[in-house]
């Protein structure tokens, strides 16, 4: 394997669809909401602003641009940090990941991981100078501790003596950042405001996200005991860990529907439902399967149909 393709390895691409799932969904609703309708019915006592609608094609590229570069950024560090507490390790079921293949080198993986959050962290100074200017200052202090936590949050999943997610807390990381910030963040840069019927669909991305990383820990299970990695999973067992799987399913699907029943306009906001079929079909799969090292596969499919949903919900909010 050549560098670049270690790199792109590395990068673990097929993570990054599920990242910017997020982004997609606090983007079509603004681009639904009319500010003029909000004013009208008294929901916003904002009366000025350029445009009729919030959504804003720079803010969405460079949203989507930061939250590519945060999950490999992530992808890197956790490359790094499991191949230097030897997690990643023969008994590893996943692909074979790049330090462990000695692809490279744990210097060179420093250095891409440092590169790396410079880039997202200029990226995100960008989109929040894009979205805020100079008129909005507080907003903009916010905005900057929020980057630098999520730069944080990306690194310290697996680096160093205090990785969190060498103690079961990796679950609630990514709710908060993949679900509530990526949503509900990505909305407020387009409107400066909150929309409280919009935390339905940033908890349903939020809880998608974790049963994703839910199911790579199950997959681990054995090999994460082995070598000390207290994932949720190891905590609670692999039977707790499929019921609280089908949990974390059920009730992103059915805030999802809450949504749709506080917004629900005309048929097509029903089209977000195809993306349950899957979702169902993999409940399924995870009930029967006891081997978990064969849930491999499944990850990729939760990760897609989150995206799906992302995709669809957000056509049923622009058509």
């Amino acid at each position: 394997m050549n560098k670049l393709s270690a790199w792109i390895s590395a990068a673990r691409l097929r993570t990054l669809p599920l990242s910017v799932s997020g982004i997609i969904v606090g983007s079509s609703i603004g681009n639904r909401l009319n500010i003029e309708e909000l004013i009208t019915s008294g929901d916003l006592s904002i009366a000025s602003f350029g445009s009729p609608y919030f959504f804003k094609t720079k803010i969405f590229w460079l949203a989507i641009a930061t939250t590519l570069g945060l999950q490999i950024l992530s992808n890197f560090a956790n490359d790094y940090g499991d191949g230097v507490k030897g997690t990643d390790n023969e008994d590893r079921v996943g692909p074979e990941r790049a330090l462990q293949s000695g692809a490279i080198s744990k210097k060179e993986m420093l250095i891409g991981i440092v590169i790396t959050a410079l880039i997202s962290f200029a990226l995100a100074m960008i989109l929040i100078y894009t979205s805020f200017g100079e008129e909005y200052f507080y907003y903009t202090i916010i905005f900057s501790a929020l980057g630098l936590a999520a730069i944080a949050a990306a690194i310290k999943y697996t680096v160093g003596k205090s990785a969190y997610g060498y103690r079961g807390m990796g679950d609630i990381f990514v709710f908060v950042f993949f679900g509530i910030v990526s949503v509900v963040g990505c909305f407020f840069l387009y409107t400066k405001f909150i929309y409280p019927p919009i935390f339905l669909p940033a908890i349903t991305i939020g809880l998608l996200s974790a049963a994703v990383l839910n199911l790579n820990n199950m997959r681990d299970y054995y090999s994460d005991k082995k070598s000390n990695k207290n994932t949720l999973v190891v905590k609670m067992g692999i039977i707790n860990a499929r019921k609280y799987h089908i949990f974390l399913i059920v009730m992103a699907m059915l805030s999802m529907i809450f949504f749709m029943l506080l917004e629900y306009r005309n048929p097509k906001d029903l089209l977000f439902g195809i993306a349950f079929i899957p979702l169902i079909i993999h409940i399924k799969k995870v009930v029967k399967t006891d081997n978990t090292e064969l849930l491999d596969p499944e990850l990729k499919k939760v990760a897609l149909t989150t995206f799906l949903l992302s995709i669809l919900f957000s056509l049923s909010q622009i058509l």
